[in-house]
């Protein structure tokens, strides 16, 4: 495939012009929430983000819808999110019910989970004594109501349209959304073929790194838009196109893949750093093996959903280069629980009111332990938020605050920021020393010559 459509798959992976880089972050300005900002080269890394207006600090930056993202596999366990939009759905009890339902049957967020639990470990999660199995139930079918959680409403569950049980919804408008943004490709509803080759390349996935979820999402994004498009076009243009079909379709895929293209991209074996398990020695086997590892995921993937008028998405450098996209540019997809806000706001209970509420919660919280409210996290992309460059003195960071309660980026301000001013954030811990910073952003591909930077070097 890489021979037979080079042409295609160089043009894919090109940098994007100056022009079209300009052009599409204006679209994206317009739609959204990012007034105040700009997206333009800065002379030194290639795109970056300015202040079109003044912040004041812990002022709201930004609100960046993701373009593509997944909850983690295995966080799943542990919270019920809406597909979409990554906001808890169902209630209180069925949050509490779900997770130590799935505890009862050893399963847990922790990939490590079922082996601690066979050899009796000693973490609290897996001494206490959980729930028994009626109370349990009562939780999930509603029967049972914990006192005050209706002062924490969350949206009803709505199910996939097709009927499949991987995904839920928050409403229906994020699962018709999603439908035509992804799923209607990813979806394993039905019993044919094309399903049963997606549910062994989720297996893979879920077995290996969920990264590569992300990235079929990636691709069945840019399918569909590439299908919307066509169809639009045909049909205004009509049978003049006939005849250049091969082309026209090129161009239609390409103006599908545009935002996917503007996201900084390397093959995800060039990129991903070494582990500190894996000797220097061994860099050139690590690497090998991972890019094995993404062929297969690949090849999976097409037996599900491969379009010949998309073939070269379907290239093992566009799929590693999607992967490396994500490696680089991701921010962590999390979405705080609202559990954790429940029992806060029993804790602040007067004395008798938060005895009585005790005494119906306890044997819950005893079984959830430590980890109670564990946040939704996953991985995703953000078109503008990628665009933000590295300082060990930044402007803005990720934060959400309290009424940020789905998956989108949330940027504030650290101190003001003026008009014409960079926004940058910081990748990693800026508060370790110099050396320390430099070794952690080596990772990224480079070291970091911030005006901090620059002061502490050693001469």
């Amino acid at each position: 495939m890489e021979k037979d459509y080079s042409d295609q798959i160089a043009a894919l992976l090109a940098p994007p012009s100056a022009q079209s880089i300009q052009e599409y972050y204006k679209s994206v300005k317009e739609a959204g929430n990012c007034d105040g900002l700009c997206v333009r080269d800065n002379g030194k890394h290639g795109k970056a983000v300015f202040a079109s207006s003044d912040f004041k600090e812990e002022e709201l930056v930004l609100k960046d819808k993701m373009l593509v993202g997944a909850q983690h596999s295995s966080n799943k366990v542990d919270c019920l999110v809406c597909s979409y939009c990554f906001r808890f759905i169902g209630s209180i009890e069925t949050q509490i019910g779900r997770r130590l339902y799935l505890q009862s049957l050893g399963l847990c967020g922790d990939k490590d989970c079922d082996k601690e639990h066979n050899s009796h470990s000693t973490n609290d999660k897996m001494e206490c004594d959980l729930p028994s199995k009626e109370m349990i139930e009562s939780l999930l079918n509603g029967d049972l109501i914990l006192p005050f959680t209706d002062r924490f409403d969350l949206p009803e569950v709505v199910s996939c349209p097709a009927g499949c049980e991987e995904e839920k919804y928050c409403s229906q408008s994020c699962a018709d959304a999603d439908w035509e943004t992804y799923h209607s490709l990813l979806c394993t509803s039905s019993n044919n073929k094309q399903s049963l080759a997606l549910l062994k390349f989720i297996e893979h996935a879920n077995e290996t790194n969920d990264i590569f979820i992300v990235a079929a999402k990636a691709i069945a994004f840019t399918i569909l838009r590439y299908r919307k498009l066509k169809k639009t076009r045909v049909k205004d243009k009509g049978k003049g196109l006939l005849g250049q079909m091969d082309n026209v379709n090129f161009s239609f895929l390409l103006e599908a893949w545009e935002p996917i293209s503007m996201g900084f991209k390397q093959r995800w074996w060039e990129c991903v750093s070494l582990p500190e398990d894996v000797d220097p020695s061994e860099e050139l086997q690590f690497r090998t093996e991972i890019r094995d590892l993404a062929s297969t995921s690949l090849e999976l993937l097409k037996d599900a959903i491969f379009d010949v008028e998309c073939a070269p998405l379907f290239s093992l450098d566009v799929y590693g280069s999607i992967i490396g996209m994500f490696e680089l540019n991701n921010l962590d997809l999390v979405v705080a629980s609202p559990i954790e806000d429940y029992f806060i706001y029993i804790d602040e209970l007067p004395d008798k009111e938060k005895e009585e509420a005790l005494q119906a919660i306890q044997t819950f919280i005893d079984a959830l332990g430590d980890d109670y409210s564990v946040p939704c996290q996953g991985t995703a992309f953000f078109p503008i938020q990628s665009c933000m460059n590295h300082s060990c003195c930044p402007n803005a960071k990720a934060f959400k605050r309290d009424q940020d309660i789905d998956g989108h980026a949330i940027i504030i301000a650290l101190r003001p920021i003026s008009t014409g001013e960079e926004i940058t954030l910081s990748y990693i811990d800026e508060d370790v020393p110099y050396d320390e910073r430099q070794a952690m952003l080596a990772d990224y591909g480079f070291g970091c010559t911030c005006p901090r930077c620059l002061e502490e070097r050693p001469s």
